[in-house]
């Protein structure tokens, strides 16, 4: 049976909670001590923004873990990807990833600076990425062998309603024209599961919702103060849980349900073990379906009447206007005006305060 670990936490006690946490979950036992470790950073945005990208007290807490049970500090790394409207280079400095990283001397990898890639021919059979990419599916060179730690937080998605460790791949293990998988994004990320079981030896999944994000996101979103992180070595019922905390069932998320019907992880909550706290009675009621002026948008193109122009707008040389749509939405709109007045009210929080700690 999968195990999810759940746990609430304190600003004063989180680090040691994280430690707490992972061991509930059983994880030495998922994760060779032999081979490199990569720790799967989410950095959705380039600016601090509550439950959008993994927290320095995550990263912290599991490097602390690793290595007060012995994994070796050379063989851990901190991981990142890019994407063509978020920098991961301004993000670890925004989130404070780096001074985390720096503090323990671990190694800091940007799988687009000087990284091979190379084409991945999965022994298991693909559902849609082979359509999407008729020249193959590349994939990091170094993934091949190393153990993965997904670092995501508790938050919705306009796309897949939530987000988890599942989505949190998603950045890693696909090129910058992941975007030309959106209108297929479910299957997607089971396909993205089924490559990651394949190519690394230890799995494994932290989750972090001492904010949890509520909204459309994984950017605009209404953060909440929620105190509870979780995990486990089955990617599937992590995000199953932690959907059905957030209020969805998650066998009515495409991705939680086919990964599950594919035998790749347990999508059932009535299935997975639970260890540490009670959730029987947890519903924080969120809303996935919220959308804002630019997620109506990509929807038009991806599922609307836009449907037919997909490949004009997303794989031509004309592609860059939709860079330039989100980043002037997202930067220069909606934070501004709306997303800064949130961070001020985060930060005045137990958690915003430990926040301005880091780095200090």
């Amino acid at each position: 049976m999968s195990k999810v670990a759940v746990q609430k936490t304190t600003p004063e006690t989180v680090l040691d909670d994280y430690g707490r946490l992972m061991r509930m979950a059983d994880y030495q036992h998922h994760l060779p001590k032999d081979n490199d470790t990569a720790l799967k950073i989410n950095i959705s945005w380039h600016h601090w923004y509550p439950a959008c990208s993994t927290t320095p007290w995550q990263l912290e807490g599991v490097v602390r873990t690793l290595l007060d049970d012995g994994y070796p500090p050379e063989l851990i790394h901190g991981c990142h990807n890019r994407t063509v409207v978020v920098s991961a280079r301004k993000g670890e400095v925004a989130n404070k990833h780096k001074p985390v990283l720096e503090k323990y001397g671990l190694r800091n990898i940007h799988l687009y600076e000087g990284e091979p890639w190379e084409v991945y021919e999965p022994k298991g059979k693909l559902r849609v990425l082979h359509q999407i990419y008729p020249n193959g599916v590349k994939v990091p060179k170094r993934f091949h062998g190393e153990n993965i730690i997904q670092l995501p937080t508790m938050k919705t998605h306009v796309f897949t309603t939530m987000t988890g460790a599942m989505k949190n791949a998603f950045g890693g293990l696909l090129s910058e024209r992941r975007h030309w998988t959106h209108s297929v994004i479910h299957e997607t990320l089971v396909d993205l599961l089924m490559i990651q079981k394949e190519i690394h030896p230890g799995l494994f999944a932290v989750m972090d919702g001492t904010f949890a994000g509520d909204g459309p996101g994984p950017r605009c979103m209404v953060p909440h103060v929620k105190s509870v992180i979780l995990a486990s070595a089955d990617q599937v019922a992590i995000d199953a849980v932690a959907a059905k905390m957030m209020g969805f069932d998650p066998m009515t998320l495409d991705f939680i349900r086919i990964a599950h019907e594919d035998g790749l992880g347990c999508g059932n909550p009535s299935e997975i073990e639970i260890v540490g706290e009670d959730i029987s009675e947890v519903n924080w009621g969120f809303e996935g379906h919220r959308n804002t002026f630019a997620s109506r948008g990509q929807k038009l193109i991806y599922w609307g009447p836009l449907k037919c122009l997909e490949k004009l707008l997303l794989r031509t040389f004309l592609v860059p206007w939709s860079y330039a749509a989100s980043i002037l939405y997202h930067d220069w709109y909606w934070y501004p005006f709306i997303g800064r007045r949130r961070v001020k009210q985060a930060l005045a929080t137990e958690w915003g305060r430990l926040f301005q700690e880091y780095g200090a």
